[in-house]
């Protein structure tokens, strides 16, 4: 079985899902009229304005940390190893190009769910693809078949990755046993599983910042304490991602095609842009200003962060130590810890082990809110299919303590792309509607005013709309 996996995502990954992401993300670009990047520092403040959330709604600064709390997981440190030791220090670098690029595919995402967003029975606003794909297309089939594998993705497959990642690292610092690791996780897990919403909104919007600051500030620092190496990190990065390094051996196709690939595989299990995961929260938050493409560009930081600042800490750290040519049987998690404790010191496994614990504890909780998402949508959310899914992801967090963790990356490459190409074969059909939005927004900007959406000078759009969901406004905006 792992065989057969391996083999899918060999196809999958080889060039399918590289060219499909390249050029989406270049077509989104181009169909939002670059209104992502030339208005990026819009992000700032619309997370000012929105610091307090409406009733029913999350703010824009809480959703970006729940869509962080996924990006923000085992993919930014295992998943960095991985890469290095499949494509070399050049994949960084395509993970970078990667990064920009999908870009305008999570604009482009975020402010369709964002547009395309409904109340549920207790006035909660929700959304995503399986919403869009449904209203904007009229597929609810397409709706019902991505939310089936995002139910499987997020509620299974990715949380046995966060657990293993968990239980490896305690166990490579503190010989603590998987189960006992994989055990405490699943409790913790639980207890904020049965808090509401918002309540697990205000949990996350404190503790991603500290830990992806935690994160940060000794990566970096430890880079900058060993800055006189920098300049042969940064060289070897770019000559690797061109094959230059390799060319007079002759192996510069394979080398080049290794680090395009695993850049951009583990780029987007990072930052999960075009995955149709983080409109899941976009949908959830009152936009402020009142415009779906607010939302997409304040999501569209999450990549920028995701990529250019945690996953190139990690990188850094790893390309520092040497320690990925040399021990590249060891697991992503364990050379991660190596690399820290070659420039550190004793402590740098136990730090790196919290650290690896907190992302994969945030990581679960929100992959556990994005399904219970996906059930209100199949409309299968009653009581009991509830506690059901929260059995079934507290059993995968026990087995992932346990089992191979190879494996899992296997299967979690091959689920990702397929739900990566439903979600993008729907946004690109919605790719005029994605443009109308640009056009909207950029015409307001250009008047000098605050960008408000009014879905009443578009009636086909405005006949696709769940009835009130854009009625309300912000006191600020009225």
């Amino acid at each position: 079985m792992p065989e057969f996996f391996s083999f899918i995502s060999e196809i999958l990954w080889g060039s399918l899902m590289v060219y499909l992401l390249a050029a989406a993300g270049i077509w989104f670009a181009f169909r939002s009229l670059f209104v992502p990047f030339r208005f990026i520092t819009d992000f700032g403040q619309s997370l000012k304005s929105s610091r307090t959330a409406q009733r029913g709604a999350l703010s824009s600064y809480q959703a970006l940390c729940l869509s962080l709390a996924t990006r923000l997981g085992n993919g930014n440190l295992a998943g960095v190893a991985f890469a290095l030791t499949s494509g070399g220090p050049g994949a960084i670098f395509w993970m970078w190009v990667s990064a920009i690029i999908c870009m305008a595919t999570s604009f482009a995402e975020c402010s369709l769910a964002q547009l395309y967003k409904e109340r549920d029975a207790n006035n909660q606003l929700r959304g995503g693809p399986a919403w869009y794909m449904e209203r904007g297309l009229g597929m609810r089939w397409m709706g019902v078949l991505f939310s089936v594998f995002l139910l499987l993705t997020y509620g299974l497959v990715f949380n046995t990755i966060q657990s293993s990642a968990v239980s490896h690292a305690m166990n490579y610092a503190w010989h603590i046993p998987g189960f006992v690791t994989g055990l405490v996780l699943a409790v913790g897990a639980f207890l904020v599983m049965l808090k509401r919403l918002k309540t697990v909104a205000r949990l996350m919007q404190w503790m991603i910042p500290t830990m992806a600051l935690a994160w940060l500030l000794v990566s970096f620092g430890v880079s900058l304490w060993h800055a006189d190496l920098l300049p042969a990190v940064f060289s070897s990065i770019i000559k690797s991602a061109f094959g230059w390094q390799e060319a007079a051996t002759g192996t510069m196709a394979y080398t080049l095609s290794q680090a395009i690939t695993s850049g951009f595989q583990r780029g987007m299990f990072a930052n999960e842009a075009g995955m149709g995961s983080s409109p899941n929260a976009a949908a959830m938050a009152a936009s402020s200003p009142p415009h779906p493409v607010a939302q997409g560009i304040v999501q569209m930081i999450g990549v920028l962060t995701d990529t250019f600042l945690v996953c190139t800490a990690s990188a850094l750290v790893l390309l520092l130590s040497g320690v990925v040519p040399a021990n590249g049987a060891f697991g992503g998690t364990q050379l991660m810890q190596q690399a820290m404790v070659s420039l550190t010191g004793t402590w740098g496994a136990g730090f790196v082990a919290c650290i690896v614990a907190l992302f994969a504890f945030t990581s679960i909780v929100a992959n556990y809110l994005y399904a219970e998402n996906n059930l209100i949508f199949l409309r299968c959310n009653i009581q009991r299919n509830i506690w059901l899914l929260r059995m079934a992801v507290l059993l995968m967090v026990l087995l992932g303590s346990t089992i191979n963790l190879s494996q899992i990356w296997h299967i979690a490459d091959v689920v990702m792309a397929l739900m990566a190409m439903i979600n993008l074969t729907a946004i690109l059909l919605l790719s005029p509607v994605i443009s109308v939005l640009a056009r909207d927004y950029l015409r307001q900007r250009k008047l000098g005013v605050v960008p408000v959406f009014d879905p009443q000078r578009y009636p086909e759009i405005n006949r696709q709309l769940a009835p009130g969901a854009w009625d309300e406004r912000p006191p600020s905006s009225r």
